[in-house]
């Protein structure tokens, strides 16, 4: 008797999903090759640019690489991006959880709102460097300055996307929930919150980098360590390829910053509209 041994094929669901998983995989490859491709015509265009200036003017881009090798073995670009980093997320993280709260009253009380506008609207415009000088005086030229005038940049952009978010609740969702008997406590907690949470995402990035514009800022005037620090430094001792180093280190770091945040919020955020 013979036993004719065959082997199952897969269900019908597994090929579909083993075919969308690698159409999503070939985008994804093509805008990685694009990008690196776009690093490279960049560095390529810069080197032979440099050609035609001297050192001083533009470095190239080995002279570059090799002014961030001596920083890196001799400690100093590290402990500048830990110096700078720290400022940037203790002032940021401030700004966040004050900003939301903040805006989520203004957007829920209008009598609040109508009293707390006025100062929104004028101090949002005038630029933290304004209060550099201030808040050496007022908090001395250690890190509560520095991290001041981060929550500062923060808390203005933080709250008013968060109100834009509250604002921007359907009115027929809130009439619904009262309807259903909710209290203002739970349409909050259940309607207005979840609906406000990608304008509070955005609020928090845009903060994210106005924080890098403000740190520069900070540190140039009053700081012994950071990336304006090193900045300001490499400009004393004619050392442009350090300046350069000091620039490129802040792009990075944002970029590094800024990714980690979107990919964190897209992980856990996503049923709240979160996708970018």
């Amino acid at each position: 008797m013979t036993v004719d041994v065959r082997t199952d094929p897969a269900p019908a669901s597994v090929a579909p999903r083993r075919t969308a998983r690698r159409r999503s995989a070939k985008p994804r490859l093509t805008r990685i090759g694009l990008s690196v491709l776009s690093v490279a015509l960049g560095i390529l265009v810069w080197d032979l640019v440099s050609r035609n200036y001297t050192a001083f003017f533009l470095p190239s881009p080995m002279l570059t690489w090799q002014g961030a090798v001596d920083l890196v073995q001799d400690g100093t670009l590290w402990d500048s991006i830990t110096a700078s980093s720290t400022r940037i997320l203790t002032g940021w993280a401030l700004g966040v959880v004050i900003g939301v709260p903040v805006g989520l009253l203004m957007g829920c009380i209008p009598w609040l709102r109508l009293m707390l506008d006025p100062y929104i609207q004028f101090f949002r415009f005038v630029p933290p460097i304004a209060f550099v000088t201030l808040a050496i005086i007022w908090l001395g030229p250690g890190e509560a300055s520095k991290v001041a005038l981060i929550f500062y940049t923060t808390v203005f952009i933080v709250a008013l996307n968060t109100l834009a978010g509250v604002l921007a609740v359907d009115d027929l969702r809130l009439r619904a929930a009262r309807a259903l008997g909710a209290s203002p406590l739970r349409s909050l907690v259940s309607v207005v919150l979840p609906s406000t949470v990608p304008h509070v995402v955005t609020g928090a990035r845009l903060a994210m980098g106005n924080s890098f514009l403000t740190i520069v800022s900070a540190e140039i005037v009053a700081a012994q360590s950071g990336l304006g620090s090193l900045i300001w430094t490499a400009r004393n001792y004619a050392k442009t390829e350090w300046v350069f180093v000091g620039i490129l280190a802040l792009g990075l770091l944002g970029y590094l910053f800024d990714w980690i945040l979107r990919t964190v919020t897209r992980t856990t955020l996503r049923r709240y509209g979160v996708t970018f």
